[in-house]
């Protein structure tokens, strides 16, 4: 990997992410820039989770803090409040440790950037007298709600027919709004977790997100005015698929499933232009049986070429008779999705609309249909249809006391995404934003991305210089 230098005593980065691959894996991406431009970064996450990721780059180094349940992690934990309870009441001591270890090792810590998900890590980085910088993993549009929550703009519950009017934001409904709002009455936990990452947010030196200036210029420019020292620099993914700037960087480096990226590109290669469908609903939420069997049936009775990616916890869910390859369709448990979308054969994305999969399909110009399932993917799902206009829904029916997408519903919107006139417009709009997020992200043309990256970079060099 290509490094600039910029003195012999190079700024060192904790960056500390929640153990998740949604979270980890833009955060290690971010890594990768700042190593490129001359800083030492180490990355840190839970005991548990570290043990589970396959690689990390040679030129990170990968620590580990303490959650309190080290031998299973969220699965010890049972639940989202007894695990958040508990690693927020040991996690800020197992931080300092951190630090003070690294510390006696000879390789202090300048700055400490952190999921925003750990507001708590601030006060740590403010006790050694480190810089802070909130690391933002989700949408400027989810964050802005979240935020107006925090302040009280937005109360909670909402009403079915309640109509949110935030700053620079289309008019919401309680329908478009992350899904901890619908459960809000029998689960709070979760929403409160997001409405933290406020609490002490001006006392922030730095807050990034990975996000792009040009995707939504007049919230972003709102958001600045709140927090002066807010930048925008995304989208952190893998830079092959963007500018090249760092070579041979094809994946994320921190996968926690194994790929089947052979059989996958080999299959991809047999196929037309634009003949594929390619269906992935993330890493973490599980679809019930009845969903499974709708999704599986609406993919095979479409009589298109699909690559559906279906984890092996939820492999069971299959119908019985359900084929994996066929003459049409094959299933696997991983891949390198931005290999995938990528790839000419390509036509579409099905997608839960989770943020690292919404900026990767932007930012290869891949038209979704989007099926969103829960926290900000329902935001999002919201802005790929409506604002960057480059994605259709598929219907969610009441079904059974579920809510559910029908395999007729999936098919028809699949005709309609590989057949119909007015797709051709989608597809402009998505060839356009993936030029937009390019331009993002070069340092020819001046982009914000990297302008801003640069910002952070030479600040914290500037600071480490005069304090040294």
């Amino acid at each position: 990997m290509e490094k600039k230098t910029i003195d012999t005593r190079r700024p060192h980065c904790l960056v500390l992410s929640y153990p998740a691959q949604g979270h980890i894996n833009p955060m290690i991406q971010f890594s990768k820039l700042l190593v490129h431009e001359g800083l030492k970064v180490t990355l840190a996450t839970t005991c548990f989770y570290s043990k589970s990721l396959q690689k990390v780059p040679p030129y990170i180094s990968l620590e580990s803090i303490s959650d309190g349940f080290e031998n299973g992690g969220f699965d010890e934990a049972g639940s989202f409040k007894a695990y958040l309870g508990r690693f927020w009441q040991v996690g800020p001591q197992s931080l300092c440790e951190l630090i003070e270890k690294l510390a006696k090792l000879g390789n202090p810590i300048d700055c400490v950037i952190y999921d925003s998900f750990f507001p708590w890590a601030l006060d740590v980085a403010k006790k050694f007298g480190v810089v802070g910088a909130s690391y933002f993993t989700q949408n400027l549009g989810v964050n802005s709600i979240y935020y107006h929550v925090q302040l009280g703009k937005i109360k909670v519950p909402l009403m079915e027919d309640d109509e949110i009017s935030l700053p620079s934001m289309p008019k919401l409904q309680l329908g478009d709004l992350p899904s901890f709002f619908l459960t809000y009455d029998e689960d709070p936990v979760l929403l409160e977790l997001l409405l933290g990452q406020f609490s002490n947010i001006d006392k922030a030196d730095w807050i990034l997100c990975n996000a792009i200036y040009e995707l939504d210029e007049e919230l972003a420019d709102w958001t600045r005015k709140v927090w002066p020292k807010f930048r925008t620099i995304g989208p952190n993914i893998p830079s092959v698929f963007l500018d090249n700037r760092i070579k041979e960087d094809e994946d994320y480096g921190a996968a926690l499933f194994k790929s089947e990226e052979e059989e996958c590109m080999e299959w991809l290669h047999n196929k037309p232009i634009g003949s594929v469908v390619y269906v992935s609903f993330g890493s973490f939420v599980p679809l019930d049986e009845q969903q499974m069997k709708e999704i599986a049936y609406g993919l095979r009775d479409s009589n298109n070429y699909f690559l559906w990616v279906v984890r092996t916890s939820e492999e069971i869910k299959l119908p019985k008779d359900y084929a994996k390859k066929s003459d049409k369709g094959l299933v696997v448990t991983w891949c390198s999705q931005l290999k995938v979308l990528a790839h000419e054969a390509v036509a579409c994305f099905v997608t839960h609309c989770g943020w690292n999969s919404t900026l990767e399909s932007l930012s290869l110009g891949v038209p979704t249909i989007v099926v969103p399932q829960w926290s900000d993917q329902i935001t999002n799902a919201k802005y790929m249809v409506d604002v960057w206009k480059v994605g259709i829904r598929v219907p969610i029916i009441d079904y059974e006391n579920n809510k559910i997408v029908k395999s007729d519903a999936l098919k028809d919107c699949i005709k309609e995404m590989m057949e119909s006139e007015k797709v051709k417009e989608m597809k402009k709009n998505a060839m356009q934003w993936k030029s937009l997020v390019l331009r993002a992200v070069s340092d020819g043309g001046g982009g914000s991305s990297h302008r801003n990256i640069i910002e952070f970079v030479n600040s914290l060099a500037s600071s480490h210089v005069a304090l040294n």
